[in-house]
């Protein structure tokens, strides 16, 4: 279809099946970011899931503590995962009736993908910055906490004490790590769902979710580095020589690799697997 209500309904079906989704794993997000800024702060020492669950249900009021900074999470979803994938489903439907009804080539997958990873990132930067300032600053000293009571509260300190730019700190990561995830998401799940469906043609429901699974994995260890990198670059605060740690993203990536090697830019893998699995479903 080509009506204006089926083009807002594929970013309404964005926005919805994301916030939903994140009801669900907003635990598991939490688990992952708190490994990401332990392991930065700790060079060279483990943190697995189960230790960092105990550490965050014993510290932070038990369950509650899982969804410290939800509403900042429902946000970035309203908003990033809303353009994402009404650009993506809309872009696609465009190029498909440019192809006569055909399936896209992989080549118009990746494109559709890379497309509305960058703009959706780019719209929804501000969105990521908050939630992952709310779900890190309990690991901060108290006297460099930020302490934001809601996303109000953060969408209005923040341009006042950083500036309008400072909404979009850590946007380059945030744009190359929404890029790398689209296009391991988006365009495994459409390969994978075709290759599937042609092999199983009578367990279409089977084949949906083998392709889910598939891409899950693919889009979880391309953009793990980039979105570890990003993690670091949002949280971060000048340190006492009023330098800030990291220069870049690619900075960040190597000084990862100097404190735990390669395998640091990696850390986190299974735990992102599992929040990541959801949101291809």
């Amino acid at each position: 279809e080509t009506t204006l209500g089926h083009k807002l309904k594929n970013f309404a079906l964005g926005g919805m099946s994301g916030i939903i989704a994140t009801t669900f794993v907003q635990p598991i997000d939490m688990v992952k970011v708190r490994i990401q800024i332990l392991s930065g702060e700790h060079p060279g020492k483990k943190f697995g899931p189960l230790e960092v669950t105990k550490m965050i249900w014993k510290n932070e009021r038990g369950l509650i503590g899982f969804y410290k900074g939800i509403d900042s999470a429902y946000f970035r979803q309203a908003v990033y995962t809303t353009a994402r994938f009404g650009i993506f489903l809309n872009l696609s439907d465009y190029l498909k009736r440019k192809n006569g009804g055909a399936n896209l080539a992989f080549t118009q997958k990746m494109f559709c993908s890379l497309a509305a990873g960058g703009l959706g990132s780019l719209v929804g930067t501000p969105a990521d910055l908050i939630l992952i300032r709310m779900q890190s600053d309990s690991t901060l000293p108290k006297e460099q906490r930020r302490n934001y009571t809601s996303v109000i509260d953060a969408c209005r300190r923040i341009p006042k004490e950083e500036g309008i730019l400072g909404l979009w700190k850590g946007g380059g990561p945030t744009v190359i790590r929404a890029m790398s995830l689209n296009l391991g998401m988006f365009t495994s799940y459409e390969e994978c769902k075709e290759r599937f469906g042609a092999a199983m043609p009578n367990h279409q429901g089977l084949s949906w979710f083998l392709a889910s699974c598939v891409a899950g994995s693919i889009a979880a260890t391309m953009s793990l580095p980039f979105d570890n990198a990003k993690t670091k670059m949002q949280k971060m605060q000048p340190g006492p020589d009023g330098k800030m740690p990291y220069k870049h993203i690619f900075d960040a990536m190597g000084k990862t690799i100097a404190q735990d090697g390669v395998a640091g830019l990696w850390v986190g893998l299974p735990t992102y697997c599992v929040r990541i699995a959801p949101h291809v479903m």
